[in-house]
């Protein structure tokens, strides 16, 4: 038993161990709602993966939710739109994205969040941005634009994308405003955030819920489709989650969000490996564009977002502490 707490404290203080795990789990996300796409529908798979998640980390998050009630209450309409974008939103698109493009497509759109986010935070927000920085953010997203026109830049004139491209590119957007939202979230317990927020998304999906299963387009229950829901609830939910703040305690979220670019990376290895999708030209093209336009970004600034959330997170985890 000793030798056991030994392993796990010594997992627990490596940052790139649980980082690696973190792009390992949020890519077999993709990887696994594409697989299941004929036996989970899906706004089921992100109303279930929501609700089995916050069933688990309730237990965890109540003694921090009844502490932060006065400033959830202050917050209500923050975290309502937090919890709308962040939960309700992203991966219900993700997922019905799924259904009609591969899933290395939809990696590696996702990897061209951080430089939306820049833009983002430049317009929105007023950050101060450098020439290199725009220089990168533009290259990235030229490479998100190569891959949703699949290396045919005729079709950006015609319009005539693959939708689930498109509806993968939405969500992308919407969990960049996500992001950028989340600088000025309340200085309340990570649990109590990410509580909040799924109860707002769960309840935001369930009326779309509702009109699929009115479509009767319902979960065939059999093995797989139990483990690919088991799959999404606790590896790219719960165990990710915790995995990646801890990465932010130990070597900042600036190094974290930068070692969170080899998720597209291990996300196309998968969909090769195990769905048989096949890297073309127009996907290494775009993933060169994307790596490299983010690097030029990212070299030597602060990072794209999350800076405040950490220090305010911080301040809470040491008051816990002291609790």
């Amino acid at each position: 038993m000793h030798n056991e707490s030994r392993f796990f404290a010594s997992m627990w203080s490596r940052a790139y161990m649980l980082l690696t795990f973190t792009a390992l789990f949020w890519a077999g996300n993709a990887i696994v709602a594409r697989a299941a796409r004929e036996l989970v529908p899906p706004v089921a798979l992100a109303f279930w993966r929501w609700t089995i998640a916050l069933a688990i980390i309730l237990p965890f998050a109540w003694r921090h939710l009844r502490r932060d009630a006065p400033v959830i209450r202050a917050n209500w309409k923050l975290l309502l739109v937090l919890g709308a974008l962040g939960i309700g939103a992203f991966n219900t698109l993700l997922y019905t994205g799924l259904q009609e493009t591969t899933a290395l497509n939809a990696m590696l759109l996702q990897s061209g969040q951080p430089a939306l986010i820049l833009f983002l935070g430049a317009i929105f927000m007023g950050d101060s941005t450098a020439l290199r920085q725009i220089v990168g953010a533009a290259i990235a997203l030229a490479g998100v634009l190569w891959i949703i026109a699949r290396g045919n830049l005729g079709i950006l004139g015609t319009l005539n994308f693959n939708e689930g491209d498109l509806v993968i590119g939405l969500a992308v957007c919407l969990w960049a405003i996500y992001a950028v939202m989340l600088r000025h979230r309340p200085a309340i317990h990570p649990l109590s955030l990410f509580a909040v927020t799924l109860v707002v998304g769960i309840v935001g999906i369930a009326p779309f819920y509702a009109l699929e299963l009115g479509s009767d387009r319902y979960v065939v229950l059999q093995q797989e489709s139990l483990l690919a829901i088991g799959y999404v609830s606790i590896f790219p939910s719960v165990l990710a989650y915790l995995f990646f703040n801890r990465g932010v305690e130990l070597i900042g979220s600036a190094g974290t969000g930068m070692y969170m670019n080899t998720m597209p990376i291990i996300g196309a290895g998968l969909a090769i490996v195990f769905l048989g999708e096949h890297l073309r030209g127009f996907h290494a093209i775009g993933m060169a564009l994307i790596v490299g336009g983010i690097r030029l970004a990212g070299r030597g600034s602060k990072p794209l977002a999350g800076a405040v959330v950490s220090s305010k997170t911080d301040n809470i985890e040491r008051r816990d502490e002291r609790e």
